[in-house]
């Protein structure tokens, strides 16, 4: 059985390295480049006498923390298994299948091959789900340390990144479910995943299944995350309001005493006497100290 690897052919290597049955479609889809975020969507199923999947794999860029996919297309024949991978864009580097290629057996079929391709996949996938649980533990531990703004523009990033995770580890998931099912057919009789083979994607599709149950975990912690951020806000703010209240009770007296001595009367008991002045402020400076040690008694301040 034949493996044959190519990274961003051109139509001329394509068509060399193809299939001779391989549909005009196919061929299309091989080279084009997605054009939107959620491009292209996962898929596995059978065209004529040859499988045709499309998987995402997500790959971690551990110096700058970011998660981008590689597009891999593959085309299963009986005799050969085709692999096209796409270099992502922005410049991330194609990811390596180096570890892929040493684990397969040299009597391994083409269905055998793509499970090991594909388990791979899978594996990436709860690698990526443990990274992410890491980094919203630590964002969790970060709330109160750092500014919320940082906090409500890392909780959208994750949960950006989880919904571009759920859309496609979901139809990469049902695409091997198919494969246990034995739903993919192609022409001429022969199956290309043998029984064999079947069970052996069981194991990858446990992998899928764990990831989905795990991207449901990661999106229930980062969740508690944000309501934990806006509880935050809420006691801030509330501890704000809190100080805005006592400044405003303390200035209510004085104003008053102030006020009162305001007033255009002719006849004030104080007015005429030579310790009025140093009176009212012992009156403004004592009202206060009580009000504070009111205050500081309640543990208001």
């Amino acid at each position: 059985m034949t493996w044959i690897d190519l990274l961003d052919p051109t139509p001329e290597e394509l068509q060399a390295k193809a299939p001779s049955d391989l549909e005009p479609t196919a061929l299309a889809q091989l080279l084009a480049q997605p054009q939107h975020e959620d491009e292209p969507r996962p898929t596995l199923q059978g065209h004529g006498n040859y499988i045709f999947g499309v998987f995402l794999v997500a790959v971690i860029n551990r110096d700058t923390e970011d998660v981008y996919y590689q597009e891999i297309d593959v085309v299963v024949t009986h005799e050969t298994l085709l692999t096209v991978r796409k270099t992502p864009p922005n410049g991330f580097p194609a990811c390596d299948l180096e570890s892929v290629k040493k684990s397969v057996k040299p009597r391994d079929p083409t269905g055998m091959i793509a499970y090991r391709l594909i388990d791979e996949i899978a594996e990436r996938y709860l690698t990526l789900i443990d990274d992410l649980d890491d980094e919203i533990d630590e964002l969790e531990d970060l709330v109160e340390e750092q500014p919320n703004a940082k906090t409500r523009a890392r909780i959208g990033a994750l949960r950006h990144d989880l919904l571009h995770i759920r859309r496609t580890l979901t139809p990469m998931r049902d695409a091997v479910r198919r494969v246990i099912d034995n739903t993919i057919d192609v022409d001429g009789g022969k199956e290309v995943f043998r029984h064999d083979v079947e069970v052996a994607f069981n194991a990858a599709y446990d992998k899928f299944l764990r990831a989905s149950d795990g991207l449901d975990l990661a999106r229930d912690l980062l969740a508690g995350v944000r309501d934990y951020s806006q509880a935050k806000i809420a006691n801030d703010q509330n501890e704000v309001m809190k100080r805005l209240t006592v400044i405003a009770s303390l200035l209510l007296l004085p104003t008053f005493i102030v006020g009162l001595y305001g007033q255009n009367f002719r006849v004030i008991p104080e007015l005429h006497w030579g310790f009025g002045y140093a009176f009212s402020w012992g009156l403004i400076i004592g009202t206060t100290i009580l009000q504070l040690w009111f205050f500081r008694s309640r543990k208001w301040i």
